[in-house]
């Protein structure tokens, strides 16, 4: 697994919108379509990155804690299925249920998506706020797998939707995250 660092889309970014099937429903979920929220976390996620399986849970628990806040999160996988079939759409609904995914997980076939996000890594994590502007692009903490001992705990992206959250400036030191490259199509 190549370890790849995010590339920090410019603060201020619009959120790029997005038509993507939720393999899980097998509906289509459209970004313009879900109504503005307090905060908006787009998430690069995968079934299979060693990285993104070391924080899954702290995923979860921090979305049971900020949507009733009114936060939205959105999980997008944009890993090329043909090459990493354990990321495969058909793949997804039951991993997001293993893992106790709540929220729309979205398969970017043509990979458009993440170009869009300049997404470089599983996981990556994005903060827009009500007008759909990024205020936090970066790392859920300092834990990774094999690196420390450190456990997850969303640190990172818990100030920033707490910063959000209470009208106040989110940190304008952000580091990138990091894991398993974006597995690209040829």
């Amino acid at each position: 697994m190549a370890y790849t660092l995010s590339n920090m889309l410019p603060l201020g970014t619009t959120a790029p919108d997005f038509n993507l099937p939720d393999p899980a429903t097998g509906t289509m979920v459209q970004l313009s379509d879900i109504a503005p929220s307090k905060a908006t976390v787009i998430m690069f996620l995968c079934n299979h990155c060693p990285y993104v399986l070391y924080i899954n849970q702290e995923i979860v628990h921090i979305v049971s804690e900020y949507a009733p806040k009114g936060v939205q999160f959105i999980g997008i996988n944009s890993n090329d299925a043909d090459t990493h079939p354990d990321d495969a759409p058909e793949k997804m609904g039951p991993h997001a249920k293993a893992v106790g995914y709540t929220f729309p997980y979205l398969f970017d076939e043509t990979q458009a998506v993440a170009r869009a996000y300049d997404a470089a890594c599983t996981p990556d994590f994005y903060v827009f706020d009500e007008n759909r502007r990024l205020v936090y692009r970066g790392q859920l903490d300092n834990s990774r797998p094999r690196r420390n001992e450190v456990p997850p705990t969303g640190e990172d992206l818990r100030a920033a939707l707490d910063a959000v959250l209470h009208g106040g400036a989110v940190a304008e030191t952000q580091r990138p995250s990091g894991g398993c490259n974006i597995k690209w199509k040829s």
